[in-house]
């Protein structure tokens, strides 16, 4: 009889589901297809320096802090939805970073790569993406109200995509990031309502 801790042969020869073990190649072939196909545009001096660019803006949720104080200077409405999104942010982060994360722990890409330049190396596990998440969240709490409301989801779109691109990410950590910052804003919303456009009688529905 082995010297381990009751329960621990059971636990490690315990069967994996076929249903989990068939999600699980999955996830992994669609990860490889992706990584495969941004091969064919790395290395390219213009896209390299858009995406790391993007990359490094999206550290910290800089660049949607930018964006934020810049639309809150607009008039106390714009100012209130600021405040929103810097407080939708704030709750994303330890969300992500404290709870989601630390559950589920999966290992970044490899960093031991070549890359063409310089980015940060994130201390967080690897899924769901840290910068898909704050990207959206920022983008629909941002957008609402708002006729920059496409160039705020163009630029999460870029950042997301940046997370691959640079190896930073698996793409599933992305698109899970990207669906988590969706529900996350609109929960925002909900939560948070922004006051009437004035002498819009309360019927303001942009973005």
């Amino acid at each position: 009889m082995g010297g381990g801790a009751p329960g621990e042969m059971e636990i490690a020869s315990a069967p994996v589901p076929r249903p989990l073990v068939a999600f699980r190649s999955g996830v992994a072939a669609f990860d490889e297809r992706v990584d495969t196909a941004f091969d064919a545009v790395r290395g390219r001096h213009p896209v390299d320096r858009v995406f790391y660019a993007a990359s490094e803006l999206g550290d910290y949720s800089l660049l949607w802090v930018m964006l934020g104080a810049l639309r809150g200077l607009r008039s106390d409405r714009d100012w209130k939805a600021a405040v929103r999104m810097g407080g939708g942010l704030a709750a994303e982060s330890f969300l992500v970073n404290a709870v989601i994360k630390s559950f589920f722990k999966r290992n970044r890409p490899p960093w031991e790569v070549e890359r063409p330049l310089n980015v940060r190396r994130p201390r967080t596990s690897s899924f769901p993406s840290g910068h898909a998440t704050s990207a959206f969240v920022a983008a629909v709490l941002l957008s609402e109200g708002d006729r920059l409301w496409p160039l705020y989801f163009a630029l999460a779109a870029v950042v997301s995509t940046s997370r691959v691109y640079t190896k930073m990410h698996h793409a599933s950590d992305v698109v899970a990031g990207i669906a988590v910052g969706v529900a996350l804003g609109i929960a925002g919303r909900q939560l948070v309502p922004l006051p009437p456009v004035p002498g819009s009688g309360g019927a303001e529905r942009e973005g």
